[in-house]
């Protein structure tokens, strides 16, 4: 039950999003003053263990009333996200962000997270959602400026299993340009994602998965390219980069986290489902007739059902941040499906 699923998602992100530790703060200072608790750093996305997590469970938080919008949550919900997109706590955090020496800061996966943030509110039904958009604008603007400076500048992908691959964030980026009507960055990113791809052939996939990726390589980089080529184009691609012949031998199989404790090796329980939206992502853009339309949509069911054990578990490692992807995997047709609440 796909409502069952977003309950879940909402109830993880509801509580992880005011949980201020434990954290893990990955930044660059310049004087002792800086060093103090996450909140006071960055007031709005302080929780859920890390600052991109924070930002993409917010994100999962509107994606989920969007999807469900008769939900007996919704209402919670909104009072939640009104405390925390309070202007003075999103000023500070954008005197945070804008520091000089945190040019790097999140590059690219959590300011990605943030241009879907962006773009959810954009799409948002929600009263609220344009006044917050508004005040989460300057954020926007900084993400934008430093994807606008970094990317021309990268000589080619960077083609690992976590935060720092950019097909994902490419990804993202392309889909928050449209949302939000951003067309320089749009065309930015479809310019950077061919410069990067468009000659890939036989793709490593035997390589797959490493022990901590939460994200493949490969899947990431067929679904940039569905978004960057009319649809004969991109077949024709896929055959070149992943063949299907090659695909079928690799067998291509949901994934168990040997330790859900361990903040690694808890990425697996995030890997099925950001596969299974991938793969999803890929059949529906191959025509019907497509023989490899059939390889990738069973890729997709087959991970989507090996990710729900997932959200059994009660282990931070895993509920701080594997529900945005299972909302993202739940949500990611467009238009997006509507989805009745469940019973109580």
């Amino acid at each position: 039950n796909i409502g069952q699923v977003v309950a879940r998602c909402v109830e993880w992100a509801s509580r992880g999003i005011v949980r201020e530790f434990p954290c893990q703060i990955p930044l660059a200072f310049v004087e002792p003053m800086e060093i103090t608790c996450p909140r006071e750093l960055t007031p709005v996305f302080y929780g859920c263990y890390d600052w991109h997590s924070a930002v993409h469970s917010h994100w999962a938080l509107l994606r989920a009333c969007r999807a469900v919008p008769d939900a007996e949550w919704v209402p919670k919900v909104r009072s939640l996200l009104s405390s925390q997109f309070q202007a003075a706590a999103i000023a500070r955090e954008v005197e945070f962000l804008a520091a000089p020496h945190r040019k790097g800061f999140e590059r690219p996966y959590g300011l990605a997270w943030l241009l879907q943030l962006t773009a959810e509110l954009q799409q948002s039904q929600l009263p609220e959602a344009q006044e917050w958009r508004s005040l989460l604008q300057p954020l926007e603007d900084i993400a934008v400026q430093r994807f606008e400076s970094w990317l021309p500048r990268l000589t080619g992908p960077i083609r690992t299993g976590e935060h720092n691959q950019t097909a994902f964030a490419l990804g993202l980026l392309i889909d928050s340009a449209r949302g939000i009507d951003h067309a320089r960055l749009e065309s930015l990113c479809v310019e950077t994602a061919l410069r990067f791809h468009e000659a890939d052939a036989e793709l490593p996939i035997t390589w797959e998965p490493g022990p901590h990726d939460f994200l493949s390589p490969a899947f990431a980089t067929a679904d940039l390219m569905q978004r960057c080529l009319p649809s004969h184009e991109f077949a024709l691609w896929l055959e070149q980069a992943l063949p299907l012949s090659k695909l079928q031998s690799a067998q291509f199989h949901p994934v168990v986290s040997r330790d859900p404790s361990d903040g690694k090796l808890a990425h697996f329980a995030g890997l099925n489902f950001s596969r299974a939206w991938m793969a999803r992502n890929v059949a529906r853009a191959l025509h019907p007739e497509n023989p490899q339309r059939v390889w990738w949509q069973q890729t997709a069911d087959d991970h989507w059902q090996g990710g729900l054990p997932a959200l059994d578990s009660d282990e931070y490692m895993v509920t701080h941040w594997v529900g945005s992807f299972a909302m993202m995997a739940a949500t990611c047709l467009d238009p997006l499906p509507q989805v009745d609440a469940p019973a109580t």
